[in-house]
């Protein structure tokens, strides 16, 4: 039995984490579930594919149920407890108390408590204490208890980020973000295509999870950064893929590509920066003049897709000056073969611009 920690986006890590279990062919049945966490039984080990989650943060193994778990764990001579479902500073360290009584008929250990930490960074365990133990205490409707085994890496998050040689801060989709875009295809193997690739962070990771990798841009100094790009990620990571790039118009595909593809993963130009936030108004004005050049986008996509493809692709939607959200309904992908399958939102309180990610499909 396995729990997941969700990052700071639940729904889209939620949303990712089901879709990166069918992509991967892995049965799971639910035993509880919070907003920020899931307890599963799974019908095989996951570890070792748990790198390739973007928006999970632990992956824990649960040990028991109940306090009493305390009992069975595992001896650790240096070891920390994360609380989820309580934000109780007494009770964590009282849980921290009680392993470090269970542990001293087998020797020493230390608890390792942080200042107001209820639960474990991932960087403290990855670069801080490495040889840390963390017990993980979970209070839903039941108390369930284990430990981290698999941690997500933000070292190697933000390597793939600021360490590569060409970047585009402003521009650049996060690789975090790609990671999860790629699982939300559940398509397991095939050929993938980003044709707003720009310097390349989503070909990146198809490239890094062994796909076959297809990226095209109208904008021939950007293929050139991804080529650059790609090129250290094969020396920094040791990819035995590679990727092959075009400079072409999206509205062009089928005159670039002759392969069929099996998904397409993008985020698209979303419209020029916002200096302030919008009102309704001038968020639909700004939504319908960008949609006549999404159309355009969507016809060439039906060009170079396979039947029973997938699209994940990034609609821009606005924070309004007066509050909430707009995001325009676009019932003109069902006229081209397009069904909307999944939207979910990813932005900052700090942006103006939202991204709303649609998980389509394309039956024609």
């Amino acid at each position: 039995m396995y729990a997941v920690i969700f990052g700071k986006n639940p729904k889209l890590s939620e949303a990712e984490f089901y879709s990166f279990t069918k992509r991967f062919g892995i049965k799971i049945k639910i035993i509880e579930a919070s907003r920020n966490w899931i307890i599963f039984e799974s019908t095989k080990k996951i570890e070792h594919l748990f790198g390739r989650l973007g928006g999970s943060l632990k992956l824990v193994r649960i040990e028991g149920q109940g306090k009493d778990t305390v009992r069975d764990l595992e001896y650790a001579r240096l070891f920390t407890v994360s609380v989820y479902g309580r934000e109780d500073w007494k009770l964590w360290r009282k849980l921290g108390s009680e392993i470090k009584r269970t542990f001293r008929k087998e020797g020493p250990s230390k608890f390792f408590k942080p200042a107001r930490t209820y639960a474990m960074p991932s960087e403290l365990i990855l670069k801080g204490f490495p040889e840390t133990k963390d017990f993980v205490f979970f209070f839903g409707e039941r108390v369930w208890v284990g430990e981290t085994v698999k941690v997500a890496d933000p070292f190697e998050l933000k390597k793939l980020d600021v360490e590569r040689p060409i970047q585009r801060p402003m521009l650049s989709i996060p690789p975090r973000l790609a990671r999860i875009m790629v699982n939300l295809t559940e398509v397991p193997q095939g050929n993938f295509l980003d044709p707003f690739c720009g310097i390349g962070t989503i070909v990146q990771e198809f490239v890094l999870q062994g796909l076959n990798a297809y990226g095209s841009d109208s904008n021939p100094k950007a293929i050139h950064g991804a080529k650059e790009n790609l090129k250290w990620l094969k020396k920094e990571f040791r990819t035995k893929k590679s990727a092959h790039f075009e400079v072409c118009d999206v509205r062009k595909l089928k005159k670039c590509f002759r392969t069929k593809f099996d998904a397409i993963v993008t985020e698209p130009y979303l419209g020029e920066p916002l200096k302030h936030n919008p009102s309704k108004w001038e968020a639909i004005q700004m939504a319908n003049r960008l949609d006549r050049f999404y159309f355009s986008v969507f016809e060439s996509f039906s060009d170079v897709l396979k039947r029973k493809s997938r699209v994940i692709f990034v609609f821009p939607a606005y924070r309004l000056k007066g509050g909430g959200i707009y995001r325009k309904e676009r019932k003109w992908l069902g006229k081209l073969g397009f069904e909307v399958l999944g939207r979910y939102t990813d932005f900052e309180e700090r942006h103006r611009l939202v991204r709303d990610i649609h998980v389509l499909g394309y039956r024609s």
